[in-house]
């Protein structure tokens, strides 16, 4: 759905302001009088811009606010984390932690180096996809920069933001553009893919608000039979993207380890 400038306008000040205001209470009603819309005119537009809800965008900004400090400060304790992005309760927040990133607060801040370690090892441990797989089949070819060097995440979510672990995912390095999901379950799906360019600096492998992604403009509804191509090209992100919350690093690992098992 095409959206005027005036309304893209509004959801990215509304989005601004969640950003500078974490550690307040803000409900989706402060957001619309402030940016001049009705309660309901806002929601709708705000959700078929972003994917998601305000609420639910404003607890992904303070998920990623969390990962924020837990990747920058070695000796950061849970209280000050919580407090500073807006959340009252240490089990809300270390449940709604580990739901949308895959680790609890203290396990991801522990993993951090080893799993930085581990991704800088996988560079050519990716292997081809084989072409003949059990129905239903999804096709997906990836776009991206020639310059770009690293890993390419490919995922199918239950909705439009990746804030918990995909039904299904992939893996491919820069020398591969083309992904194959099979024996998927029937339901509907979103398509997103994110990068992981190579670095030095862990942070790069944990807060992902500079990386390349994108993704399938629909929703794609998988049957017993389906066999679809589709084509997804990675860009810069945008001011209305929601944050990147699932943990990359952690996802390949655990692939990984249930191969090996």
């Amino acid at each position: 759905m095409d959206h005027t400038s005036d309304q893209y306008k509004a959801v990215v000040q509304a989005i601004e302001y969640m950003k500078r205001n974490l550690d307040k209470e803000i409900t989706s009603e402060e957001l619309a009088s402030l940016v001049g819309y009705s309660h309901y005119h806002f929601s709708r537009i705000f959700k078929e811009i972003t994917g998601v809800s305000p609420r639910h965008y404003l607890s992904a900004l303070r998920i990623e606010s969390a990962k924020q400090i837990l990747v920058n400060r070695s000796s950061s304790t849970m209280l000050h984390t919580l407090l500073s992005v807006g959340f009252r309760s240490m089990g809300t927040f270390s449940s709604r932690f580990k739901q949308y990133v895959g680790l609890s607060p203290k396990q991801f801040q522990v993993n951090v180096k080893p799993l930085h370690q581990f991704i800088n090892q996988q560079e050519n441990n990716i292997k081809p996809l084989e072409d003949s797989r059990p129905s239903p089949v999804l096709t997906c070819y990836i776009e991206f920069p020639e310059s770009f060097k690293g890993l390419i995440f490919v995922g199918l979510f239950p909705r439009p933001i990746p804030d918990q672990k995909p039904l299904q995912g992939i893996v491919l390095n820069h020398h591969q553009s083309k992904c194959l999901f099979s024996n998927i379950p029937t339901g509907t799906y979103y398509v997103l893919a994110a990068t992981l360019p190579i670095s030095f600096n862990p942070r790069d492998y944990f807060l992902l608000d500079r990386v390349l992604r994108g993704k399938y403009e629909y929703p794609i509804k998988v049957t017993d039979c389906t066999n679809t191509e589709i084509r997804i090209t990675l860009r810069e992100p945008l001011p209305t993207d929601p944050p990147i919350l699932v943990n990359l690093p952690q996802l390949l690992f655990e692939q990984k380890k249930d191969k090996a098992n």
